[in-house]
């Protein structure tokens, strides 16, 4: 087993009328498409998509609010309010349409956005993410629980600065936790340091319902722009079934694959086999 190499990426700030300056890195040139992490992450989780498909698109990846280097938002945080500050986003850099590729509540943020914006998805590409009423997932419940009691926090900001500790939150999300580097570990967690930050997060995942995710089903039902699904099989957040719920409800998927024995944050992990799929699928879309 080799350990991978630290995947952090510079960023640069844009400012938004609703949420402040949101952070983000982009490498290439061309139709813009638009990267969205999930729970603990940050835009770093796409480091390798970034780089690796400069040629085909301009890449970005956005930190969230209350991640990464982005700041907290003035009320209560919700995937709804994530997906208002990526509009935001999206005018303060001056495009009109984009790729969007989410993970995990990132690619519950692609769906909300498909069905409330869908002018402004060019395609769309879901690899394991919070579907319709899975949201949060059983396997996630522990952790809301802690949330809901007001102790999350606080481990958050513990974990912050110790890479064992978030290796042993993070396992069940990685095939192979021991072969992440130290650094990228502890670059998605240093932001939850900040007890702001950490509180955020915390009232974040402390209401989490799956009322926002239901309430989109009719109107993905009628999302045709071109869709992509890349599921990893082993994940026990997000089961196959959900990929075949997505394939079976937006009209626009045109293919459906499987990466077998990979886990949630497998595009970290495994980052060819969405490389391979993205590169594919926008090529054909040129």
């Amino acid at each position: 087993m080799s350990i991978q190499k630290n995947i952090s990426m510079e960023r640069s700030i844009v400012s938004t009328p609703s949420f402040g300056d949101i952070a983000f890195s982009e490498e290439g040139t061309g139709p813009a498409a638009l990267f969205i992490h999930g729970i603990f992450l940050n835009a770093d989780l796409w480091a390798h998509q970034v780089t690796a498909l400069a040629g085909l698109r301009r890449c970005i990846a956005v930190d969230l609010l209350a991640h990464g280097m982005s700041p907290c938002p003035s009320g209560h945080l919700t995937i709804g309010v994530q997906a208002q500050m990526v509009v935001e986003f999206l005018d303060a850099l001056d495009l009109e349409q984009v790729d969007v590729v989410g993970n995990d509540t990132g690619g519950a943020i692609c769906q909300i956005l498909a069905a409330t914006y869908p002018d402004r998805i060019r395609s769309m590409t879901l690899t394991n993410s919070d579907v319709h009423d899975n949201f949060p997932p059983e396997a996630f419940l522990p952790v809301k629980d802690l949330a809901t009691q007001g102790f999350l926090a606080e481990g958050l900001s513990a974990l912050a600065g110790d890479p064992a500790g978030i290796r042993g939150a993070l396992a069940t999300s990685f095939e192979e936790v021991d072969a992440i580097a130290d650094e990228t570990l502890l670059g998605f967690f240093k932001t939850f340091a900040n007890v702001e930050n950490a509180t955020a997060l915390q009232d974040y995942i402390a209401g989490m319902e799956p009322s926002e995710t239901v309430a989109i089903e009719q109107s993905l039902s009628a999302f045709a722009a071109p869709t992509l699904i890349v599921w990893a099989t082993d994940d026990v957040f997000f089961p196959v079934k959900w990929a075949d719920w997505l394939e079976s409800t937006i009209p626009g998927v045109i293919r459906s694959v499987r990466v077998e024995g990979a886990r949630l944050f497998f595009p970290l992990e495994r980052p060819e086999a969405l490389v391979d799929e993205l590169r594919q699928f926008w090529s054909a879309l040129q």
